[in-house]
This record gives C-alpha cells, sequence and structure tokens, in this order.
C-alpha cells in the first residue's frame, strides 16, 4: 500500500498568500493553548476548597498540584513524534476530547485518589495539544514574516492562559463549588473539535516507520524522574529520594541518547543540536523560563500571604502582567523585520532584568504599584524572546519532524520552569529557614515554631491562631524573611538575564532580520 501524502492547504505553498482560514486556525489553536496553560494555575485557588471537603493528605495534596505538570513534561516530546505519525490535527482532536470528558470527571471527583487519577490523564491529555499546535503553525504558516505573527500569537495565548488562570477561577469559586475550575476548558475544547476539521490543514511524516515504544517508554521515564527530582529539591531539599530520581532520570536519558544514535528509526534525530542556532536558541529558550519562574513563583504569595489580598484581587493585579505578554509577543515579529533577533533576545532580557532588579526593592508595608511594574517589564521583555527561540528552534528541524522539534521546545521549557522552582525556590527556602531561626519570638511552641518554619502560609496561620503582639511577631518574621528570600532570588534571575543577553549577542548575531 502506498504512503499516504502530506495533506496541506494552499498556504503551505511558499507561493501562495495564507488566507482567512489559516487565521481562523490559528484562533483555533490559540484557544486550545490557552485552556492547557490555564489548567496549570487555576487549580491554586481551589486548594483550601479541595482540602476542606475531599480532605487529601499532604502527600495527595501535592500531587493533584503537580502530577498535570509532571505527565506533561514526560510526554511532550512522545506525543509530537506521535504527532508527526498519525497527523497532527488528528492527535489534537483526539487530545482535545479526551481533555473535555476527563474534565467533566474531575470537577466531580468524590474522592482525592480520583482527583489525582484524573489529573494525570488531563497531563496525558494535555500533552497531545503544545506539540501539536505548533507544528500546525509551522505547517500552515510558510513565509517568514506571517509565521513569526502566528508564534508570537501562539505565546501570547499561553501567556494569557496563565494570567487569567487565577482570575478565572476566582471568578468560579466565588459562585461555584471547586470542581467548577475545570468545567471551563469543556466549551472550548468542544469548539476546537467541531472547528479543527474546517480549518486546520492535515500534516503526517509520509516516510515515518513504527513509533519506537522502547524510546518514548525510556524519553518519558527520563523527564519525569528528573523533573520529580527537581521538584522534590525545592521541596524538602536535596535528599535521598531527590538525589535518586534525578540520578535514574539521567542515567534513563543517557541510554535513551545511546538508542537514538544507533537505531535505524530514531524518534528524534540528534543530529538537530549539530546546528548552532539551535542549541543557543534551546538553551536560551529553557533558561529565559528559568528567569519567568524566578518572580512568578513569588509574586502570587506576596500579594496574598504578604499583603493579605483576597485571591481574585491577587488574580485582577496579574491581568498587567499577561497584556504586557500580549503586547510584546506582537510587537516582537515586527521589530524583527528590522532588527536582528540576536539584539531583539539581548533588548528583552536586559529589560526582564530590570524589572526583576525592581522586585528586590518591594517591601511588606505596600508594593503593589511597584510589583505590577516590575512583573509588566519582565512580561514585556521575555514575551517576544520566547517567540523568537521557539522559531528558531522549530523552523531550523525539517518539516516531518516539526512535530519533535516542537515536543522538544516544550520538553526544554518544562525543564526550564522545574529548574526554576528547583533552583530558586530551594535558595529560598533556605533564606526564609535561617532567618527565622534567629527572628521568631522567643518561647514559641515547638510545633507553631516548626509549622511557621516550613512556608509562609503555615506560618500566617500560627499567626493568626496566636493572635495579639505574639501572633504579630510570627507574622512580621516570616513576611520580612520570605522577602529577603525574594529580594535575593530576583537578583539571581536578573543576573541569569543579564548573561543570557549576552549569549544572544555574541552567538545569533549571525542570523539575519526577519
Amino acid at each position: 500500500m502506498d504512503t499516504p501524502a502530506p495533506l496541506l492547504t494552499a498556504a503551505a505553498d511558499p507561493g501562495n498568500a495564507v488566507g482567512r482560514r489559516e487565521w481562523a486556525g490559528l484562533s483555533v489553536l490559540a484557544l486550545a493553548c490557552l485552556v492547557y496553560s490555564m489548567d496549570l494555575t487555576v487549580l491554586h485557588l481551589a486548594v483550601p476548597q479541595i482540602s476542606e471537603v475531599l480532605r487529601p493528605t499532604s502527600s495527595q495534596l501535592l500531587w493533584i498540584i503537580d502530577v498535570y505538570g509532571f505527565l506533561v513534561a514526560g510526554l511532550l516530546l512522545t506525543m509530537g513524534t506521535i504527532g508527526d505519525r498519525i497527523g497532527r490535527r488528528r492527535l489534537l482532536m483526539v487530545g482535545a476530547a479526551a481533555f473535555a470528558a476527563v474534565s467533566v470527571i474531575a470537577a466531580f471527583a468524590p474522592t482525592a485518589p480520583v482527583l489525582i487519577g484524573c489529573r494525570a490523564l488531563l497531563g496525558v491529555a494535555g500533552a497531545t495539544l503544545a506539540p501539536s499546535t505548533l507544528s500546525l503553525i509551522f505547517t500552515m504558516f510558510r513565509d517568514p514574516g506571517q509565521r513569526s505573527i502566528a508564534v508570537g500569537v501562539w505565546v501570547g495565548s499561553y501567556s494569557v492562559g496563565g494570567s487569567i488562570g487565577p482570575l478565572a477561577g476566582g471568578l468560579m469559586l466565588e459562585h461555584f463549588w471547586w470542581g467548577s475550575v475545570f468545567l471551563l476548558a469543556v466549551p472550548v475544547m468542544l469548539l476546537l473539535i467541531v472547528l479543527a476539521p474546517r480549518v486546520l490543514p492535515e500534516f503526517r511524516d509520509p516516510d515515518a516507520g513504527r513509533l519506537d515504544l522502547i524510546s518514548a517508554a525510556l524519553c518519558t521515564g527520563a523527564v519525569l524522574l528528573v523533573v520529580f527530582g527537581m521538584k522534590q529539591a525545592a521541596q524538602d531539599g536535596p535528599g535521598p529520594a531527590a538525589l535518586g530520581a534525578l540520578v535514574v532520570g539521567a542515567a534513563i536519558g543517557a541510554v535513551f541518547v545511546k538508542r537514538q544514535l544507533t537505531t535505524a528509526e530514531p524518534m528524534l534525530d540528534l543530529r538537530l543540536f549539530r546546528l548552532g542556532s539551535f542549541r543557543t536558541a534551546l538553551t536560551i529558550n529553557m533558561v529565559a523560563i528559568f528567569v519567568a519562574f524566578g518572580y512568578a513563583l513569588f509574586v502570587g504569595q506576596y500579594f496574598q500571604l504578604v499583603l493579605g489580598m483576597s485571591p481574585l484581587r491577587a488574580g485582577i493585579a496579574t491581568i498587567p502582567a499577561g497584556l504586557g505578554f500580549m503586547i510584546g509577543s506582537q510587537l516582537g515579529p515586527r521589530i524583527m523585520k528590522v532588527m536582528r533577533p540576536a539584539y531583539m533576545i539581548g533588548a528583552g532580557m536586559a529589560m526582564a532584568a530590570a524589572g526583576l532588579l525592581l522586585l528586590t526593592r518591594i517591601t511588606a508595608t505596600g508594593g503593589v504599584e511597584l510589583t505590577v511594574a516590575a512583573s509588566l517589564l519582565v512580561s514585556f521583555g521575555l514575551a517576544p524572546v520566547f517567540g523568537i527561540t521557539t522559531e528558531l528552534i522549530v523552523g531550523t528541524a525539517p518539516p516531518e519532524q516539526a512535530g519533535a522539534a516542537s515536543g522538544l521546545s516544550e520538553t526544554g521549557a518544562e525543564f526550564g520552569g522545574a529548574l526554576g522552582i528547583s533552583i530558586l525556590g530551594s535558595i529560598s527556602i533556605a533564606i526564609y529557614r535561617s532567618q527565622l531561626d534567629v527572628t521568631l519570638p522567643y518561647g514559641l511552641p515547638d510545633n507553631d515554631a516548626r509549622a511557621a518554619r516550613d512556608t509562609l502560609g503555615a506560618a500566617m496561620e500560627v499567626a493568626r491562631n496566636l493572635q495579639g503582639k505574639v501572633g504579630g511577631a510570627v507574622a512580621d518574621a516570616a513576611k520580612h524573611a520570605f522577602l529577603t528570600g525574594m529580594h535575593l532570588t530576583a537578583a539571581i534571575a536578573a543576573g541569569a538575564a543579564l548573561l543570557l543577553a549576552v549569549i544572544a549577542i555574541s552567538r545569533l548575531r549571525h542570523v539575519p532580520p526577519g
């Protein structure tokens, strides 16, 4: 039987202009990305209600929050490769249907273990969305200028989703039960299933062989273990569990790399790493995500726990940062027509560094305006960086490997986020605990002292229970210890941003404008 040729719209021909169908398709893909990103943050505000109704253990609550990101990170590369083989639109529609169905089940989960299982399945479905949407964009938009605009929309949809997640969750929780936050995804996914056959092209690799299940298992296992180890180190420090997961994950990753170099039909063509622009862009993209987590990790806690803002008000305060991502991601392609990518990345990272340095000036008595301004600078600076590096990563790959390359891009981003949480989170926790060792009120009961040293949220709960002068002293000590850690980690992230600016200008200055 003859292998079917790739199915493309007219826009795939470089000689044809992109029509309304492709732009309509881009809007559908952007909606999918928005929901995927929103699901990473929308659950955070529902945690108190989930704890009250389902009564999960501390370990179960951690898995409810984290298992979605774990499965997404572990399966991105595999799903990108599957999309290249079975069809990217088909994989996107299957993932959207699964996402909608599991979201409904999660909304009415009767127990914590059922909710953990639903979150895991949502991670599997979510892993189909990111590489499918990005690789379809590279199939639909072959003109470099139009593709840059499309990638900018793609980046902006992720940042908007992450920003409106807390706001949308806060609005739902004001009127409905905790499970209502999961239902936000259902109408969007159903709309995607209806519109995708009408506005999205299909593409598959005509020469793809069978999926190497051993390679897929090795890749998934390596990523899951490394990300788990990083997050475990951020939560509890570099203990045996974290170090063991990192070592085993790295060993499995080495076996995966060796298999890709020796098998006749590799899941990922590692020759891509021979391309200097590919390597540099992937590194910059990953570390830029690290920098983004350098401030996002703390801003929400600062608004709610230090300044005492409600979840809804804290969500509203994140809107300017989302707008900054939207505007920056759309301006980037236009500026890139006349400016080399190296200088755009350098300018963007310098702007992000300036915003991070502003965060080192906020205090416990007020700093909403300064924090909003800092977040706006960071988001506006990083948005074009994500778009440019994503385009360089996927654009250097052959069309038939766009799914795998986009999966690799997303996996690198997940690693960057995990590194940000692990490294910056561990530094912040260490500073927080060392500060409280000397600033907590003398004579505080041992149980209360241990709880206060655990997290800022626990410290504020202890302060509320104690009340009076002692409670006020605990709250003040915890807030100042948290801010000390936040200031230092923001400064470290600013240094990383400036280093990236130098790397981009020195390694990518040969890439021309446009």
